[in-house]
């Protein structure tokens, strides 16, 4: 027997649905296109962002030969995740304002703006002013089939650094996965490149669209990507829109811009190579066949080198590395913004993330304190926005740094014991400031600084009084170190990230690394000349070695890729001469504004049912609605829907209602078999409570929901005198407890975990249709054989009664229902075995990118113990499955097959499924 299965997940908003909470109080301000929707913290950098968006817009539209659209921004201030966004369905942006500690020589929010409106731009151009009857989610899921992730965000890319005196194109550090790989002579597909690998460091969308606009630009002219958007716009049903219109307008498709520009920017990388006299350096950690980054290496007291350990096949933890090579896990941490620790006195002090329960739009960065003897954790902070916690030596003090919701930031001191903070440092400019570290005796702290104007090296002392080493520049400074009587920090001297140690009396700069690829993250061996650092490989950040001897920091051969781009907009730095006007603020009622109706699209719920729906999501993410009309072909009858999901709250409210036509076959001892048809009226009301939290490496779910119905049914057609015209109000309620540990890229399912479900389904107002179903389930995931392997046993009960005897409220068997049934379902177990094969990132032409190749085997009971037991389960076998890119679009195809044996008993011959399941 075959079957085919399909599944698919999508989401009515694309980049984030997550709330604030209600006590969160919104303002809005309108600047000619822009409505800026912020909180009342926010309102001088809102005030700002009203002066930027209007100045910039035409210089960032410029290029495409658009005027940006009216669009709403919303400033995001409770989350401490740096981030940034445009989207269709419905359309806005939200920039998250806190900014990241290892940000470039540049104001966060004006990177966003800049960055953001132009995805703006690129929207418009393809869609054009709002058009009615509102097709937004249409145009966005054409946009991702049409148009690929690279050529989105390497323009905006190339646009950032073109139009200001930063961005992301003149960091040595963000290209150098690539150059590495270019220059290890490691020749990724087309394919791989873009969407990347489960295996190899891969040059990233972002990095490879940059490379390829800037090329493309430079070759085709400033206007090129308008000529290739109108186009597109023009004729957009086609196999591939955005390389037909690019090969029209260049001569090459983007897979053969890739092979041209690959090969150009490896010749001038070598040449690069060949000037910069690098060295190489011993390595300590051992290489890899997969990506692995062993970050911020630091020596300990018996000669073992302790460092954050981050892979593909393995989830960040501190790892210590003995002299004879062995390496042990010391402490699984959990979520960081940026990879970060700071070791001294025997303990280890470090930031992790932590979300609300309920409203994960609001977010913390807490510090946490291991000590490395007694092997406990201590969190010292909680609810707190604190990042880059660094100890004194004597392990009494943490300097760190604190942002407020304002966007205040300021350089703090905590005790180390209690988590208070016994010490601010004035920022009367509101610097950002990044990366704060001690010298040995605790009584100076050197910070980096940026801002529009640059970064800056600074120090201050135990007085307060504040001495800028190194005034503002573009250089990309991080993480200054105190080494000798200097202090070490990274920079890109050379047109290569390496490190480099200033003089604080004579201010004189050397350099102290060579690195072919770059240097990063020292730290001196104590007792000694030498230092620890990481050398960047082919592989990830290894660890490595070298002696202390400053030497002459080099030319800098930085090769600008996007100095074309620069020179055909021609307008230096857009943020100069921002005006400073003042804005009228107005209160923005979040209970007000519940419905943003934007988009009309098809719904297919099955084979038999199809139409359209009114969709609205409002800006706040607080109340989805619908309203839609569907044509069900097996009743040749229309049904009428509609539904509103308000979040609001802590409970989240659900309530859908339909009218549509039903039928059912009944039969009587003078007619027959009959068929009956009715249409009914059915209204369902649900409320949920999710909560969810972390601590460390583990992550907890709690969720309880009630929900009700009410059905009325008329327009009997056939059906007997005495059919029930009425269901009322059936209980429907459940709660559920999850405990995950965080799992790595490679993991084909977690690898520890526990989760438990209960579910009750009742009658408890309607005596003539008594019954109901009690289930409980438990799913219980423990690590495999080998690596990445996992195991799980689901172990599944229910017992039912009355009307609702037939229900089956659990998981049932692989292949149940092409099975016949012995009894009535109780209870069942499922075993699965799942383990990933290999990751063979190959590349098919332009038809498929095979991403993974995964294998599982089951063994599968039914009514353990009366139908089954454990050495004859009712079906088992295996089953194989493939991650992949189907004709170079972005949604990831999972495509399987899976072999189903079943007992003997049941005389059932096997099954073959064929399963298909896609992301979107």
């Amino acid at each position: 027997m075959i079957s085919i299965c399909t599944s698919h997940r999508a989401f009515s908003q694309v980049y984030s649905g997550e709330q604030n909470p209600l006590s969160v109080k919104w303002r809005q301000i309108y600047s000619g296109s822009f409505r800026i929707i912020y909180p009342i913290e926010m309102e001088a950098d809102a005030q700002r962002m009203a002066n930027t968006f209007q100045h910039i817009a035409p210089a960032i539209g410029n290029s495409l030969n658009v005027k940006i659209s009216p669009i709403p921004v919303l400033l995001q201030n409770r989350g401490v995740i740096a981030n940034g966004f445009v989207q269709l369905g419905p359309k806005k942006s939200e920039f998250f304002s806190t900014p990241p500690q290892n940000f470039d020589s540049q104001d966060w929010l004006n990177n966003l703006a800049v960055h953001e409106l132009r995805h703006a731009a690129q929207f418009d151009k393809l869609t054009g002013s709002r058009p009615y009857p509102f097709p937004e989610q249409v145009y966005f899921a054409w946009m991702g089939a049409s148009i690929p992730m690279w050529f989105f965000e390497g323009d905006a890319v190339t646009t950032e650094t073109a139009l200001t005196y930063s961005g992301r194109g003149r960091q040595p550090a963000w290209v150098m996965p690539y150059r590495t790989a270019l220059l290890e002579g490691k020749k990724f597909s087309y394919s791989k490149a873009n969407f990347g690998s489960e295996k190899d460091v891969t040059p990233g969308y972002y990095q490879l669209g940059y490379l390829l606009s800037s090329g493309i630009r430079k070759s085709a002219g400033k206007f090129v990507f308008d000529s290739v958007l109108t186009d597109i716009k023009k004729r957009p049903f086609r196999l591939y829109p955005f390389a037909g219109s690019l090969q029209k307008f260049t001569g090459k498709t983007g897979r053969q811009w890739y092979d041209s520009v690959n090969s150009e920017i490896a010749k001038e990388w070598l040449q690069q190579d060949r000037k910069n006299l690098s060295e190489n350096y011993p390595q300590f950690s051992p290489a890899a066949a997969y990506e692995t980054n062993y970050m911020l290496p630091v020596q300990l007291e018996d000669g073992s080198i302790l460092s954050l350990l981050q892979s593909k096949a393995e989830t960040p933890a501190f790892v210590r590395m003995t002299p004879d090579g062995k390496q042990h896990r010391l402490k699984s941490i959990g979520q960081q913004e940026e990879p970060w620790f700071s070791y001294a006195a025997g303990k280890i002090v470090w930031d992790e993330i932590r979300y609300d329960p309920r409203f994960r739009q609001r977010s913390y960065s807490v510090v946490s304190i291991y000590d490395l003897e007694t092997k406990k954790v201590k969190q010292l902070t909680t609810r707190t926005r604190i990042f880059s916690p660094t100890l004194s030596a004597d392990g009494h003090k943490i300097a760190a740094v604190e942002i407020d919701l304002s966007n205040k930031i300021n350089l703090i001191e905590l005790d180390a014991t209690t988590g208070k903070i016994i010490r601010t440092f004035p920022n009367p400019q509101n610097l950002q400031i990044q990366m704060p570290a001690y010298n040995d005796k605790g009584t100076l702290i050197a910070y980096i600084t940026g801002s529009e104007a640059g970064k800056t090296l600074n120090t201050v002392d135990s007085s307060g009084k504040n001495t800028v080493l190194i005034p503002q520049t573009r250089q990309q400074l991080t993480r200054p170190v105190f080494i000798k009587s200097g202090i070490a920090f990274n920079a890109h001297y050379n047109g290569i990230n390496n490190i480099y140690s200033i003089d604080p009396r004579t201010r004189k700069i050397s350099a102290l690394s060579a690195s072919k690829y770059g240097a990063f993250n020292i730290s001196a061996i104590p007792g000694t000349d030498s230092l620890i650092f990481n050398d960047y490989r082919s592989y990830g950040y290894a660890i490595a070695k070298m002696s202390y001897k400053p030497k002459e920091t080099g030319t800098n051969t930085f090769i600008y890729f996007g100095q074309a781009a620069e020179k055909q907009e021609n307008t230096g730095s857009v943020f100069e001469n921002i005006p400073d006007s003042t804005y009228t603020s107005t209160r923005y009622n979040a209970l007000g504004n519940l419905f943003h109706v934007h988009s009309v699209i098809p719904v297919i719920e099955d084979e038999h049912k199809g139409g359209i729906q009114l969709v609205s999501n409002n800006l706040l993410n607080t109340a989805d609605s619908y309203a839609g009309i569907a044509y069900q072909s097996d009743l040749g009858r229309f049904e009428y829907n509609a539904g509103l999901s308000l979040k609001t709250f802590y409970p989240i409210f659900n309530l859908s209602l339909r009218n549509r036509a039903r039928r059912t076959f009944y039969g009587t001892p003078s007619t027959g078999i009959t068929q009956g048809d009715w249409r009914e009226n059915y209204v369902k009301l649900e409320a949920l409570v999710p909560f969810n939290f972390s601590s460390g490496h583990h992550n907890y779910g709690i969720s309880v929901r009630a929900g009700t119905s009410y059905t009325q049914r008329y327009m009997a057609e056939q059906m007997p005198k005495n059919y029930i015209t009425r269901i009322k109000f059936p209980l429907e309620t459940g709660v559920s407890f999850s405990h995950i540990v965080r799992s790595s890229a490679r993991d084909v399912a977690p690898r520890w975990a526990q989760i438990l479900r209960l579910t009750y389904l009742g009658q408890p107002f309607d005596a003539l249709l008594s019954g109901d179903v009690l289930a409980a389930e438990g799913f219980f995931y423990f690590p495999g054989l080998l690596r990445n392997h996992s195991f799980m046993a689901n172990f599944n009960y229910q017992s039912a009664s009355g009307i609702r005897s037939f229900n089956n409220e659990v998981n049932t068997v692989y292949g149940y229902n092409n099975i016949r049934a012995k009894s009535l379902m109780k209870n069942s177990l499922l075993m699965n075995y799942r383990f990933p094969l290999f990751f063979p990132d190959a590349e098919l032409s332009s038809m498929a990118y095979i991403r993974s190749v995964r294998a599982g085997v089951f063994a599968h009971y039914e009514n353990l113990g009366r139908e089954s037991n454990l050495g004859q389960p009712k079906t088992y076998g295996f089953e194989v499955f493939s991650s992949m890119n189907l004709l170079r679009y972005q949604p990831i195809v999972d495509v399987g097959t899976r072999f189903i044996f079943v007992n003997k008993e049941y005389h059932q011959n096997p099954i073959f499924e064929l399963i298909v399941n896609y992301t979107f």
